[in-house]
């Protein structure tokens, strides 16, 4: 545990330091990305090795907090979700150092670097934390950085929305977790996780958490916090928060699995359900987006519906006794956690490249950046190809284990347990078909054709600090797609701490997985050297030729313009159109009263249902109901501290009654 405690003190470090140099830009930047990487590099080495096999790390201190004690373990679970924290940290923050120089006449940059520090902090303390005091102060400490990282350009009133917004969220699902917490110490005698063990209840503390970590997960209905949260962020921040700080919730609930005993198989049903819901929901509010970087978010909550969707099969197959499934289930989910990480992170940060050159996320406002960006959008497909699931990616491969175990379970179990496989079957296709008509989407109006505005005819690439960590995260996409099924032979011990299954039963099935993994990518390898031929062979037919451009076909029009091409609303709607009644998307068509109007203009925009018929109401309801309360808060802080002594009076009371 040294190397690990290393890397939280030079986190620490960067954090003081950005305090110290705040009025020293070079300083700054040098101490406060340095912090973040030297300890995600540093954390990196131990979290791998024991992800790889090693024996589990602990570290125990005493502590004065009641309850609580300083207690770390890196076991395989939290090593996983180690990796890709460190990872995206380091890079991200690289990103930053050229990213927020825009920034630097306008306002101080050392909150961004010194809660960037904290939040790297707080999130491997929350994956390593064996306490559940400890755990909560760190998810709170998590959740409370991340806030002041999303409300950075405060001085906009959408980015304060957004992160109240957030902030709300995450407080409404820390209260669920305070009291599973309360009620797993209660009924094991201790807040120690090594001390939590099977109770009654079990489904109680499920629903618990389901609640308490779905929120920070982004699973639907609780999402509503997560578009509004990560456009407004900067891009590396944004990068961060989707890629690995909403896993946390998926880590918490997987702990949780650990503690609670036999998995019940409505708690598989339960997880499908939420999964199929976020995954379609997700990627259909996706498609009706005209900001990049809210369409990316959007797509966070469909990937994270995919996770759930592999966790609930392979809860389900670990409840009917089904090892093929729950192995190939867990370890599909558990492959996308981190293919998610590298995609997402990869695609946020080019959204950044480009919002960075151009000053806008608005798609309709873009175009044509493939000749002005060549880097950028290179790995922007890379990305788009990754998180549609097309081979030979990262993407496809997490997937493809889960349509395994979705099969299997299909064929092999009773009626009772082949629904929930068969939906997850057909809903994965569908998520997949529509992911892909997205990114299609997406990379077509922002990348080809001609500039839609003045700023996207004159964009230009990013620095090298803003394209190195896309380069690396685009080779990640490309070998985790390729070496695969040597990935999914080293999560036996991650597999093993999820499902209590026997060890022997786990190597064997995840061996066949891995095998089925390995013709995939041996056929993703063929692939990848044919189009290396036939690019070869074009260069060598062409060497000699001459080569020129010319003007496609264009219909008939002898002049035409930007604004004859599609844009992202009526290349998407043709799907959106038939998804209208879940959809909700309002139209304004204005200017067609005329027979031959001389301008007319087209709006369409799509609320998030959940955010409009469910939580709108229902705050303004509250609203309504705690209005009577507004007097108490007057401002004067001697009132504050009267009411503190009324409240600490009326508890002593209560203790000596």
């Amino acid at each position: 545990m040294t190397t690990l405690v290393a890397s939280l003190l030079f986190f620490g470090a960067g954090a003081v330091a950005s305090v110290i140099f705040a009025r020293r830009q070079r300083w700054l930047r040098l101490f406060g990305a340095g912090g973040v990487i030297l300890g995600s590099v540093c954390g990196l080495v131990p979290a791998v090795r024991v992800a790889m096999g090693a024996p589990p790390q602990s570290l125990r201190m005493a502590w004065d907090v009641p309850y609580g004690s300083l207690y770390l373990r890196l076991d395989a679970l939290s090593a996983f979700f180690l990796v890709p924290i460190f990872l995206i940290c380091a890079l991200a923050a690289l990103y930053g150092t050229e990213y927020l120089e825009a920034y630097r006449e306008r306002k101080s940059l050392a909150p961004a670097w010194f809660f960037l520090n904290v939040l790297a902090a707080s999130m491997a303390v929350v994956v390593l934390a064996n306490n559940a005091v400890l755990f909560l102060m760190a998810w709170e400490t998590m959740s409370l950085s991340s806030f002041f990282l999303v409300t950075f350009e405060n001085e906009k009133k959408s980015t304060r929305r957004a992160g109240w917004t957030y902030l709300v969220a995450s407080h409404i699902g820390t209260t669920f977790l305070l009291v599973l917490f309360v009620l797993l110490g209660k009924a094991n005698g201790s807040l120690d996780f090594d001390r939590f063990g099977p109770a009654s209840g079990a489904g109680a503390f499920f629903v618990l958490a389901l609640a308490g970590f779905g929120t920070k997960a982004g699973f639907v209905p609780l999402h509503v916090w997560l578009p509004e949260a990560h456009p407004a962020a900067p891009s590396h921040v944004s990068a961060i928060m989707s890629a690995v700080m909403i896993k946390t919730g998926i880590y918490g609930l997987l702990r949780i699995l650990t503690f609670l005993g036999p998995m019940q198989a409505w708690w598989g049903w339960t997880l499908c359900a939420i999964g199929l819901s976020s995954g379609v929901l997700g990627v259909l509010l996706a498609l009706a987006q005209h900001d990049l970087k809210r369409l990316l978010a959007y797509h966070s909550v469909e990937n994270i519906g995919i996770i759930a969707l592999g966790i609930g099969v392979g809860i389900v197959g670990v409840s009917l006794g089904e090892p093929f499934v729950a192995v190939a289930g867990f370890a599909g989910a558990m492959l996308h956690v981190l293919n998610h990480a590298m995609f997402k992170a990869l695609l946020f940060l080019d959204a950044g490249n480009i919002a960075h050159t151009t000053h806008t996320r608005e798609i309709d406002r873009l175009g044509g950046l493939l000749a002005r960006m060549p880097a950028t959008g290179a790995t922007f497909l890379v990305g788009a190809a990754a998180i549609s699931g097309l081979p030979p990616l990262n993407g496809f491969i997490s997937e493809f284990l889960i349509y395994m175990a979705s099969f299997k379970g299909a064929v092999s179990s009773g009626a009772f347990g082949s629904v929930p496989m068969l939906a997850t079957l057909s809903g994965l296709a569908l998520i997949g078909g529509l992911a892909l008509a997205c990114f299609t989407k997406a990379f077509g109006i922002v990348f080809l054709g001609q500039p839609r505005s003045e700023r996207a005819e004159h964009a230009r690439e990013a620095g090298l600090a803003m394209l190195a960590p896309g380069f690396v995260l685009a080779a990640g996409c490309v070998l985790v797609g390729l070496f695969g099924a040597s990935v999914v032979r080293a999560m036996a011990p991650l597999i093993s701490n999820v499902t209590h299954l026997q060890s022997s039963l786990i190597g064997f099935d995840l061996a066949g997985a891995a095998n089925s993994v390995e013709r995939v990518a041996q056929f993703g390898a063929l692939l990848i050297a044919m189009a290396a031929l036939l690019a070869l062979a074009r260069t060598k037919v062409l060497a000699r030729r001459r080569v020129s451009t010319a003007t496609t076909w264009d219909c008939g029009y002898a002049s035409p313009s930007p604004r004859m091409q599609y844009t992202a609303s009526s290349f998407a709607q043709p799907l959106t159109t038939s998804f209208r009644m879940l959809l909700q998307t309002r139209e304004v068509l204005t200017g067609m009263e005329e027979t031959f109007p001389r301008r007319a203009e087209f709006h369409s925009h799509t609320d998030d249902p959940y955010q409009r018929y469910l939580f709108q109401p229902l705050f303004q309801s509250i609203n309504r109901a705690t209005a009577f309360l507004r007097p108490l808060q007057q401002g004067g802080v001697q009132l504050y501290v009267l009411y503190i002594v009324v409240t600490l009076l009326a508890v002593m009371l209560w203790e000596i009654a």
